[in-house]
């Protein structure tokens, strides 16, 4: 098993203090050992809004680390020039030393298409062809394009990236689907448990492995990488203690982001539409404290490191092989800062 740590903040403070605590943060994963640092793209929103772009994030990134996998978790492709994707990536590929990876995501929220409203209702198979071209331009074949005159003109990626082939993963809600198509690319596949238990995840990780082998990929190469909400301590009922109230209230602004992308027209992740009528104010507090005690025992790492292991056995069992550890769920700074040298420990035990 191996362990990143995620980001996705609900900004309610300075977004200048949240960039620097995740600079804080990557500093100390890449220091103890950790393999990965996620960033996410989000629009429009105190909800992950103040995460935009990817790539900017990670290029940053990359002037505090030396030896972190740079992830976008996730790039939302159908918003983006293709071409645009291939060259901002080889430049964090470049900045980094080799060391950039991407999973492409086909978006949900329909406000967020403001920005490519045409690749709304196509953005599946849009973001399908768009990781196909990414991958011709990076490995230094051409991709032949319209210009300004509207005259088919062949293009080369560049810079030219470090690595020979970019990693990459999809990013799945829970669609069967979108764990075919990933095996049946050759990618690696993020996934969280917003919708489905680890029953239901095994399952689709078998589908994945299944579609790996029947398109002449080695199944056990994929990397099957989960996002858990985690905060650990020494003390388990400290954790639990101090992430209650920060959970609950990432909780209600996921809900808020959800409701105005069903507001806009659109779907919900996962593609599930919300009821038009208002949910009652004592049911939300009840739904948010049924929602916080689920997450706690089946689908986070909340908790300290000992007690966290049974947590992380259970998954390796299920066929995951990668924990994108989200730490910035609500908690201040420095009590999320001292979660992340207990997250080392765990992962040290997984070595």
């Amino acid at each position: 098993m191996r362990f990143g740590i995620m980001f996705f903040s609900s900004a309610t403070g300075d977004a200048q203090e949240t960039y620097t605590t995740m600079l804080a943060a990557a500093r100390l994963a890449d220091e103890g050992g950790l393999d990965a640092v996620w960033t996410p793209e989000r629009h429009f929103d105190a909800f992950g809004g103040v995460f935009a772009n990817p790539a900017i994030t990670s290029a940053a990134l990359a002037t505090v680390t030396s030896r972190l996998q740079l992830r976008a978790g996730s790039l939302i492709s159908p918003l983006h020039h293709t071409v645009r994707v291939a060259e901002e990536w080889s430049m964090v590929d470049n900045l980094s030393g080799g060391r950039a990876a991407v999973s492409f995501g086909a978006g949900w929220n329909t406000n967020d298409f403001v920005l490519n409203p045409q690749h709304y209702d196509t953005r599946r198979d849009v973001m399908l062809q768009q990781l196909d071209t990414v991958r011709t331009l990076w490995q230094g074949d051409p991709v032949t394009l319209p210009n300004g005159a509207g005259r088919p003109t062949e293009i080369r990626l560049h810079p030219r990236p470090v690595q020979e082939r970019l990693p990459v993963w999809l990013t799945s809600s829970g669609n069967s689907d979108t764990f075919v198509d990933a095996g049946a690319r050759g990618t690696n596949i993020l996934t969280h448990l917003i919708g489905q238990d680890i029953d239901e995840l095994a399952t689709k990780i078998g589908l994945y492995r299944k579609a790996r082998a029947e398109n002449g990929h080695r199944p056990e190469d994929g990397v099957v990488s989960l996002m858990l909400h985690t905060h650990l301590d020494d003390d388990t009922d400290a954790a639990v203690a101090r992430t209650r109230e920060p959970f609950r209230a990432y909780l209600r602004s996921a809900v808020g982001l959800e409701r105005q992308a069903a507001g806009g027209g659109g779907t919900i992740s996962g593609g599930l539409s919300l009821p038009d009528e208002e949910i009652p104010e004592d049911l939300i507090e009840q739904l948010l404290d049924v929602t916080y005690e689920r997450y706690l025992h089946q689908g986070s790492l909340i908790g300290s490191p000992e007690t966290c292991t049974t947590t992380v056995d259970r998954f390796a069992r299920a066929g995951v092989d990668d924990i994108a550890c989200l730490v910035d769920f609500g908690l201040p700074a420095q009590e999320m800062l001292a979660g992340i040298a207990p997250l080392i420990r765990l992962a040290g035990r997984y070595a």
